[in-house]
């Protein structure tokens, strides 16, 4: 009997979670607050004819399968979207609650995903939870499998543009080494929910579609504040407020589970819990380092989208960004730029503080204090060590790389250069050596980097942009007259000073043409790399081979720096492939996102060139062969070569993601 059975229906289930933490067993239907519980059981609802758009080998590798496996399957996309049920699995939701946009929301949860089960792999007593579990489990969720407990007002559906999005950046986070959530499998169906895409009230059909998500554990800082007392502020509370019991149950499981060694280490409680936070403090240090190294943009950074073992964790408004822009924001959403990138360092210090008043009594209030002073420090080191990489400075650590580093990016800032592809250019730069040091042999690079530089338009577009309403500035500037005084002291206030710098900068664009801003360009890089050769010098001492040393340099920045990220226009061209039926782009792109230090034919690969309001094919009245001719009909008259890792088109940055 057990030979007759897939390696689905084979899968080994340990629900870990689910015997350990208080579950609600009521099916109720309906969203409805759940008190004195962690879990919520459910049952997720069938897609119609649900259909397999991609897998993930390696994904699929943490649960023992293989991606012939799960296609050899004739359940395979039905078990993969909680529309079969898996033998073993238990479908739960969990209970939680998190501060959004800074202010308490109250319960949350699982509105649209669906916790399986936690499948056993073989215990491995680690830490690490990029590729091994610390448990031996890895848990299993589905997302868009329907209604839950916390689904609120929504459907409890997610649809073909949002699955892919998350699924292919799960991937492309693994591949460029940051600690994430991974997804395993991506599956579509022929149930449509009507969805208004930007919030202005047009409605639209779109297919229903679910993500296999799989990570150690999904358990957030916001499954900690389901314990929040009644806010000053929104006037809600959690839902197992005064459950210290609870809380503690809760604590004790995730240490005990995925902090093994902190449980051995310590046998005092306060200790432990101290550890342990510090612990959680330090992976969201290096895991908003690694961010900021590859410009990604995660868009909505509140509690319940912070993972207590610092994976990045439910992708949905996120961006990377193209021009190099700290005010960067990639949540169309977000008005005021609470979550920009380079508030995101901040922000997650702020969410740290959350977690350690949610711990309550387990965390005395002097040592938590302690440890958040320290994240800033922390959180500075592991960002100068990545961008010591990214820029091949490897033997050498000198004070001076700070203000290196500071000049790159506001020289990036000033040009409008693509922030991924300069830093794949800079391994280009020679390193020097003695008499070579003040020779200039780097005009190539220079012209290379320029190409790479914002145009005119793109600037003037840039220096248009302000945050603050027209009226108040124009109230500001008209200060300058009349209050000259006050004028003074409005115009030294942080926000105010970088909207009068925009308008200075917009001016000075104003007053020359294209050919004047390239030359400005040219000047400052040819500044800057000139600075850098001096500093790469120092790499080299009278010891050293300097053919040994530069390629060990140009190696690590190779495998550094890459040469594609998940760019929004990427992710949009396989969005609207698939949207007429052609699933390949999104294969196309996931081959592509797995080696993203590599150069390979498939970054030459042509793509969809992107129209606002692009037509959509009608498929609930269209037989899927008319689609494909459709679909066939558009490449050839639509599109042009892109490559993947070529300076974004002009239309990317009309991609509005909320």
């Amino acid at each position: 009997m057990a030979q007759s059975l897939t390696p689905l229906q084979r899968l080994k289930f340990n629900n870990g979670a689910l015997k350990t933490l208080p579950l609600d067993s009521s099916l109720e239907p309906g969203s409805r607050t759940v008190t004195g519980a962690c879990f919520s059981r459910v049952e997720p609802q069938p897609l119609l004819k649900p259909t397999l758009v991609a897998l993930s080998e390696p994904a699929l590798a943490l649960l023992g399968l293989t991606a012939g496996e799960v296609l050899r399957d004739p359940h395979g996309a039905e078990y993969l979207s909680g529309s079969r049920v898996i033998p073993g699995s238990e479908a739960a939701a969990h209970c939680y609650c998190g501060h959004q946009f800074g202010q308490f929301a109250g319960q949350l949860g699982d509105g649209a995903v669906c916790y399986l089960g936690e499948v056993e792999t073989g215990a491995e007593q680690t830490s690490d939870p990029t590729s091994t579990s610390p448990c031996g489990r890895w848990e299993i969720q589905v997302k868009g499998a329907g209604r839950t407990p916390y689904s609120r007002q929504s459907d409890g559906r997610k649809v073909l543009r949002s699955s892919i999005r998350e699924f292919l950046c799960s991937e492309a986070m693994f591949a460029l080494g940051i600690p994430t959530t991974r997804a395993g499998s991506l599956v579509t169906s022929d149930l449509y929910v009507q969805r208004d895409v930007f919030y202005s009230g047009n409605l639209r059909p779109e297919r229903c579609s679910v993500v296999l998500r799989i990570a150690p554990t999904f358990i957030r800082f916001g499954s900690f504040e389901i314990f929040h007392p009644g806010d000053d502020f929104t006037g809600r509370q959690g839902p197992s407020v005064g459950r210290p019991d609870i809380r503690a149950q809760l604590l004790d499981y995730v240490i005990e589970t995925f902090y093994p060694e902190i449980r051995r280490r310590h046998l005092d409680r306060q200790e432990r819990n101290a550890t342990f936070f510090r612990e959680v403090t330090v992976r969201t240090a290096k895991l908003v380092a690694l961010w900021q190294s590859v410009g990604f943009c995660h868009g909505v950074l509140n509690t319940d989208n912070m993972s207590i073992l610092g994976l990045t964790i439910d992708y949905g408004p996120f961006g990377f960004m193209d021009r190099f822009d700290p005010e960067f924001v990639c949540n169309a959403s977000d008005k005021k730029g609470r979550y920009s990138y380079e508030a995101q360092p901040y922000v997650c210090r702020w969410n740290l503080a959350c977690l350690a008043e949610s711990l309550g009594t387990e965390l005395q209030p002097a040592r938590a204090q302690a440890i958040l002073d320290e994240f800033m420090s922390l959180y500075e080191g592991f960002y100068l060590g990545n961008m010591r990489k990214k820029l091949g400075l490897l033997r050498q650590q000198t004070p001076e790389d700070v203000e290196l580093v500071a000049d790159l990016l506001k020289t990036m800032h000033i040009t409008g250069a693509d922030f991924t592809n300069t830093f794949r250019l800079l391994s280009a730069v020679s390193c020097p050596v003695g008499e070579q040091v003040e020779r200039d042999d780097t005009d190539s690079v220079v012209e290379l980097i320029v190409e790479q530089c914002a145009s005119l338009e793109e600037l003037k577009h840039i220096a248009r942009k302000a945050r603050q309403e027209n009226c108040e500035l124009e109230m500001i500037l008209s200060m300058a007259e009349t209050n000259p005084g006050m004028f003074n002291m409005v115009a030294n206030q942080p926000e105010v000073a970088k909207q009068l710098e925009k308008i200075g900068r917009l001016k000075e664009l104003l007053m020359i043409n294209e050919t004047e801003l390239t030359i400005k360009q040219r000047d400052h890089w040819q500044r800057w790399v000139k600075h850098y050769r001096r500093r790469l010098a120092c790499e080299c001492d009278e010891a050293s081979d300097p053919v040994a040393v530069e390629k060990e340099r140009v190696r690590s920045m190779n495998s550094t720096n890459p040469v594609m990220v998940l760019r929004n226009y990427i992710a949009q061209n396989a969005i609207e492939a698939a949207e007429r039926g052609d699933f390949s782009e999104v294969q196309r792109v996931l081959t592509v996102l797995e080696n993203p230090y590599s150069v390979n034919p498939d970054l030459e690969s042509p793509v969809w060139s992107a129209r606002s309001g692009s037509e959509q094919a009608d498929v609930n009245s269209i037989e899927r062969r008319e689609v494909m001719k459709n679909t066939q009909r558009k490449a050839a008259a639509d599109t042009h070569r892109i490559p993947y890792n070529s300076k974004p088109p002009a239309w990317a940055r009309m991609i509005c993601v909320t």
